[in-house]
């Protein structure tokens, strides 16, 4: 069998693709076309050759072929191997073309039936045209006439149509002529003539009836009546709202509701009467106006700069509030005018559809009729009185001195537009917004009203307390003064509540200057605190602060007392202050005697009350503890008290009252705690005991102030007295007990027990002095907490020595604390 045949291969194979790589510079040998297999066509084998493949690439570019095979020095062979593939190609088709030779004339043939059915078509195309050009000339003049027919049937229509508007529209205008010739015009029916008015207008415009010359005579009439009715029923509205008289101003409303113009009825009014009252605020405020109305530049005028000449301040001043005045009348009257407007707008409805007559001119979200106009007038204000305080001095200081007066006009015209807005189910004229935002239209001539209050009675304090001098000391008219001043400012800011409170801050502020100085004065040291010797001169100066900053203290407190809680509150800090100050001036003193008192009766512990005899129980005569604080408070009351505590107030509630009191109180309290602390005591020593109580009890009566007035220290004493000589076994249900503080009581009944029931005080080693600090600073239930370790002692020592009872004071003394702790 032969072996198959093999085609050389084409130099062309040898070369790279032009596409992918550069030729190579040395030409290689060219080789034929590939040829192709039996069963495959040459553009298979073209596609696997590297050469050939790039002919059957959509973007091929024979330039680009071209240039790149120039460029690779072996362009002859390579065209000899394109002319190969050329003619392979060609024999190709050939032999495809006579594989096919049946169906190539099969499909001749078929385009040759094609041609003659196609030309059959055509002539029968031709036949229909020419019969749709007959049907089209047939059908023309019919519709020529139906057109023309149609066209002046329409005119008919129209003419007709328009002839009838005309007709109707002049039959209304004789009906609204003949209803505007009835009577005169105040019996005139404003609504039904303004019905007929918009119905005639919307008439005209809708059907076009411009250019028929009757019509248009119509028109220019209804033109006229129209501006009548307008006028008409903008004079009812007007007088309404002016005299709040709401059926003309629902008449009005009517008469533009039926014109179709309620919405820029509404608008004009509205930007009238806020134009009325912006321009009342600038006449208020106007040099020139307040000038001429005083008389030019004469005597009573004001010159350009807003300062009056020589002698015109008085009338120019005059003027000017004379013209506020009126101003607020103005803005009250446009302000419930509007509201009227806008009270009557709420309410009425429209007839059919019932939808409110505000909802015509007012959206949801927009600001009410009021309320524009209200920010118009508080903007308005805000700029004149701005430019008022910045430009003019006249006015500046007139407004800051007649502040509260410029307040109470304020006030009234507001208080006046909320009463006269006040009506039941309606929206008043004015929220507490919109107050606010008039009354601090005025803030800046505030600021300056409370600083200038401020500055005279700072001036006041610093007249009677210089910061330059220390020692001097005001008199009672200084005080007098300057409380009548700070009396003064309050009374006339009385009736204005918020005023009144800015008032008294700063009156408050004062005070505490008033306090800062008098502290400054105060005289400190050995001078101010003895008590043996009389009165020293620094004493006496800190007795006249105390009393006089007591009056003022008394005096400021019964004046704010008449005003209401909330004022008197702003004050109280303040008071509060003063009355510091006054009790710190005399304070030092009543301690330093307190403390003398209480050495005193300290001495109680070095008395021997435990002696027994009848010369002890028969004599008379106080301890000598008792003597000398019977001369001390003797020598207190007439060197001290005597200049603190004048006759004329001994028994009034003063700061000294108090401190004596307080004083007293405690010398009775003292000393009953160191009376309890009495062991041993005998019956001769409760005797003695009692004699001194006695004493004290004369002693502070006399000297310090009345027992009978201290309560729970005086009935204290009262009952220590006779609890002495009861029995133990008498004790635990005594109620003179009630009256006694337990720790009292406990402390006793150690003088009443064994020795070896040994006291706190004995205890911890602690001078009766230690142990009396301690109870200052303790509360019962601590007090007890110590006497109970002693008893535990007590007990310790007694079951270690095989006792079978215990001492009667013991149990007594557990009944009572764990009673005490029961209570706690």
């Amino acid at each position: 069998m032969a072996s198959p045949r093999i085609l050389p291969s084409s130099p062309l194979q040898k070369l790279a693709t032009f596409k992918d790589r550069p030729a190579p510079t040395t030409a290689a040998s060219p080789r034929p076309p590939p040829a192709p297999d039996a069963s495959s066509s040459p553009l298979d084998a073209f596609a696997s050759d590297p050469v050939f493949s790039a002919f059957l690439s959509p973007d091929f570019d024979s330039a680009r072929f071209s240039s790149q095979a120039l460029s690779s020095g072996s362009a002859a062979a390579l065209a000899e191997s394109l002319q190969d593939a050329v003619h392979l190609l060609q024999g190709h088709l050939r032999s495809e073309v006579l594989a096919r030779h049946p169906a190539l004339l099969s499909q001749l043939a078929s385009l040759r039936s094609a041609e003659s059915s196609l030309a059959a078509v055509r002539s029968g195309v031709d036949a229909l045209q020419s019969s749709l050009r007959r049907a089209r000339q047939d059908l023309a003049e019919p519709r020529r006439v139906v057109r023309t027919h149609t066209l002046q049937l329409s005119n008919l229509h129209a003419a007709a149509d328009l002839l009838a508007s005309a007709a109707r529209l002049l039959r209304l205008s004789r009906r609204l002529r003949d209803l505007v010739a009835v009577g005169p015009p105040d019996r005139l029916d404003l609504a039904k003539a303004a019905e007929m008015h918009r119905e005639i207008e919307l008439l005209y415009q809708e059907r076009g009836l411009s250019g028929i010359s009757v019509v248009e005579e119509e028109i220019r009439w209804l033109s006229e009546t129209g501006n009548r009715l307008r006028a008409e029923a903008m004079k009812a509205v007007e007088r309404g709202m002016d005299e709040s008289n709401q059926n003309d101003i629902w008449c009005g409303l009517q008469v533009f509701y039926n014109l179709g113009e309620l919405r820029s009825a509404v608008d004009t009014l509205v930007s009238k009467y806020k134009g009325v009252g912006v321009k009342s605020v600038g006449v208020a405020l106007d040099m020139k106006t307040i000038s001429t109305s005083s008389g030019g530049f004469g005597p009573g005028g004001v010159q350009r700069s807003g300062t009056p000449q020589i002698g015109a301040g008085k009338r120019a001043a005059e003027a000017l509030w004379e013209r506020m005045g009126r101003c607020m009348d103005e803005l009250h009257r446009v302000v419930t005018a509007v509201w009227q407007l806008q009270t009557v707008l709420s309410k009425k409805r429209v007839p059919f559809t019932q939808v409110l007559f505000l909802h015509e001119v007012w959206q949801e979200g927009d600001p009410l009729l009021t309320d524009r106009v209200w920010e118009a007038l508080v903007k308005a204000f805000a700029s004149q009185m701005k430019s008022a305080f910045t430009a003019s001095s006249f006015v500046k200081e007139a407004f800051t001195h007649g502040y509260p007066k410029l307040f109470s006009m304020i006030e009234n015209l507001l208080e006046r537009i909320s009463r006269d807005t006040d009506v039941k189910g309606v929206l008043p004229a004015l929220n507490p917004e919109g107050k606010e935002q008039l009354v601090a239209t005025i803030n800046i001539f505030q600021t300056s009203f409370l600083a200038l209050c401020l500055s005279r009675l700072s001036d006041s304090v610093n007249s009677i307390f210089p910061v330059s001098s220390r020692g001097s000391i005001p008199s009672k008219d200084q005080i007098s003064r300057i409380v009548l001043r700070i009396q003064e400012e309050i009374e006339v800011v009385r009736m204005h509540g918020h005023l009144m409170l800015l008032v008294l801050h700063e009156i408050g502020k004062v005070l505490l200057l008033l306090a800062e100085r008098a502290e400054y004065q105060i005289s400190t040291g050995p001078e101010a605190r003895q008590v043996m010797g009389p009165a020293t001169a620094a004493q006496i100066k800190n007795f006249s602060l105390c009393q006089h900053l007591q009056e003022i203290h008394a005096r400021i407190t019964s004046t704010t007392s008449s005003l209401p809680t909330i004022a008197s509150d702003v004050l109280s800090p303040s008071l509060g202050v003063i009355y510091g100050v006054a009790c710190d001036s005399v304070t030092s003193l009543f301690q330093a005697m307190l403390d003398r008192l209480e050495s005193c009766i300290l001495q109680i512990h070095d008395q021997d009350y435990g002696a027994e005899g009848m010369d002890v129980s028969m004599d008379n005569n106080a301890s000598n503890y008792m003597d000398e604080l019977q001369k001390c408070t003797l020598h207190f009351r007439n060197e001290f008290l005597s200049k603190l505590l004048p006759s004329s107030a001994a028994r009034s509630e003063t700061i000294c009252t108090m401190l004596v009191r307080r004083m007293a109180s405690r010398v009775l309290i003292f000393f009953i705690r160191h009376a309890s602390l009495v062991r041993p005591l005998s019956e001769s020593g409760k005797l003695r005991l009692a004699r001194d109580m006695a004493e004290l009890e004369l002693a502070v009566g006399q000297n310090l102030f009345p027992v009978e007035q201290l309560g729970a220290p005086y009935r204290a004493l009262r009952a220590f007295r006779p609890v002495i000589f009861l029995e133990t076994a008498q004790l635990g249900g005594s109620s003179l007990l009630k009256d006694l503080p337990p720790s009292v009581v406990l402390h006793h009944l150690y003088s009443r027990g064994p020795d070896e029931l040994h006291s706190p005080l004995q205890r911890n080693k602690l001078t009766p002095l230690q142990y009396s600090l301690w109870l200052d600073s303790q509360g019962e239930d601590q007090i007890w907490k110590g006497i109970k370790a002693t008893l535990d002692d007590y007990e310790i020592k007694a079951r270690a020595r095989g006792d079978k009872e215990f001492s009667p004071v013991y149990l007594l003394m557990l009944q009572i604390g764990s009673s005490l702790t029961e209570n706690t």
